[in-house]
């Protein structure tokens, strides 16, 4: 909980720097660039770990963001997020701050799950059906599930349509 309400605080104050000078989408780029790094565990233990001396980490921190080529206003953003010692949630604010990038695009993601594979055009159908019910932009993403057994569960955010044939059951 403690750590959405961060994620919730730190990635709007990087969104409001972003569409202020209207470089949101960019900045949002430049942290999932960064944040994928953290997937590496050696990197996440040497920026995170509190038994090696800040200084140390800082360091580290400073030789990535050099070599890496991000926007100044995402360096300084990430030297914050350090220096605060929130580093270790960095995944959480950058996955609230891509979220706000979509609500700011009037963008929505979306997932289908049906037990095969669905073809490309009855994805988009469904795409733009979502589309016409939201009045967004929808980003779609196919999942199969073979315990759906038949048909298809749209889900938009909080609005799941189930038309599977588990559900009838």
């Amino acid at each position: 909980m403690i750590s959405q309400t961060l994620a919730r605080r730190y990635s709007s104050a990087l969104l409001a720097l972003g569409q202020e000078d209207g470089n949101f989408a960019k900045y949002g780029e430049d942290l999932a660039t960064f944040t994928g790094l953290m997937v590496n565990q050696d990197l996440a233990e040497a920026l995170g770990n509190p038994i090696y001396p800040v200084e140390n980490r800082r360091k580290v921190l400073e030789a990535v963001l050099a070599k890496m080529g991000l926007s100044p206003v995402v360096e300084n953003f990430l030297g914050l997020v350090f220096d605060k010692g929130r580093i270790a949630h960095l995944v959480a604010i950058n996955d609230n701050y891509q979220r706000l990038v979509d609500e700011a695009n009037n963008i929505k993601r979306a997932t289908a799950t049906s037990a095969a594979p669905l073809s490309e055009a009855i994805l988009g159908q469904i795409k733009a059906t979502l589309e016409e019910m939201t009045g967004k932009t929808i980003i779609l993403e196919a999942r199969q599930d073979p315990e759906v057994i038949g048909g298809i569960v749209a889900q938009v955010g909080d609005l799941t349509l189930d038309g599977s044939i588990k559900t009838q059951l």
